[in-house]
């Protein structure tokens, strides 16, 4: 077995901010100390609401390495779509923060805030200030055949008290309204994570993220490897379900993780666990080393890895059983109510 550490298998660690690095105003606990490393890093981050800098500023403050080229954005990504479709100085009708309108503007194109502009195009990005007036905007200038992009669509945004509505819960509303479907600048869609790797010239990128529809999926669209972390969105119930345009290469329960072997991180069986099935049901027995270690977090993902490729080679499989005391408790961390 290889000892290469995941840190050190990539030429670029493009890293997911909410739920990965922090939550809101709050550092992901041990994400710091993980990424103090030197490594090379990008921050890629379908949050639209905040510049560049601002971004970076916030990093600093939490104790992370950071500076604006550091930063890729959903509003740079939907910035360049919308400049590669359309005539220098063209109206765009903005929904979201001024720093969005600005990304906008850096592309030699008008940003407006009301459909009697006549914009040729909306772009949507996420803002605490969202409301009716401008989405009812954005609904006119749709209808009337503007061009939209939105520069993500997650429905949840993480936050220090929990799950709120993201951008892609006010693009519902617009498709409600609307009837129609943007294009999407960010992840799962390979724009913005293309704009990152090119940033980077990366050859090896490594995308981490928190996020299984979004984050992994973004990663699967253009190729590259990808870790998911279990710090934000999605739960390893999500993963034990995940379809296969979702499957990361990595699991781990954090960014932590970094200075472990790549190989011990891959979701492959072994690791002092087998599983079969029997009538639907995935049942889990340790070995030996296991069994040794079953009280640990680390034994229990390494359990999680190794049931997973069984799970999605049977993805409407029952439950998962602990088969001896030591694979129960393992089970018992991550799937409780069995």
């Amino acid at each position: 077995m290889s000892s290469e550490t995941l840190r050190s298998r990539y030429d670029v660690l493009l890293l997911d901010l909410d739920g990965t690095v922090y939550r809101g105003a709050e550092a992901v606990p041990g994400a710091r100390e993980a990424l103090s490393g030197g490594d090379r890093m990008l921050y890629v981050t379908n949050n639209a609401s905040r510049r560049p800098f601002e971004v970076a500023q916030h990093l600093q403050e939490l104790g992370f390495v950071a500076d604006t080229d550091s930063v890729v954005t959903s509003s740079q990504s939907a910035a360049r779509l919308l400049a590669e479709r359309l005539p220098t100085g063209s109206k765009i009708l903005v929904v979201g923060t001024d720093a969005l309108a600005e990304e906008i503007s850096a592309v030699s194109l008008e940003p407006v805030r009301t459909a009697d502009a006549q914009p040729v195009a909306v772009v949507q990005g996420h803002s605490p200030d969202t409301g009716w007036r401008i989405l009812a905007e954005a609904t006119l200038a749709i209808r009337a055949g503007a061009l939209w992009v939105a520069t993500n669509v997650d429905s949840t945004l993480p936050t220090e008290r929990g799950l709120v509505l993201g951008n892609g819960s006010m693009v519902a509303a617009l498709v409600s309204a609307t009837g129609s479907t943007p294009i999407v600048a960010g992840k799962p869609a390979a724009p913005l994570l293309d704009d990152a790797i090119r940033r980077a010239s990366a050859d090896r990128p490594l995308v981490i993220g928190d996020r299984l529809d979004t984050d992994i999926q973004g990663a699967n669209a253009v190729g590259v490897d990808s870790l998911l972390v279990l710090t934000g969105v999605s739960t390893i119930e999500d993963l034990l379900r995940a379809p296969a345009h979702q499957r990361p290469t990595y699991v781990a329960s954090s960014l932590e993780c970094l200075d472990t072997a790549a190989s011990v991180l891959r979701v492959e069986p072994g690791n002092g666990w087998t599983v079969a099935v029997d009538d639907g049901d995935l049942h889990l027995t340790s070995t030996v080393n296991g069994a040794d270690a079953a009280g640990s977090a680390d034994a229990s993902m390494a359990a999680l890895r190794g049931v997973l490729d069984v799970a999605w080679a049977h993805p409407g499989f029952g439950a998962i059983v602990g088969s001896d005391e030591a694979a129960r408790r393992v089970v018992a961390q991550w799937v409780p109510e069995v």
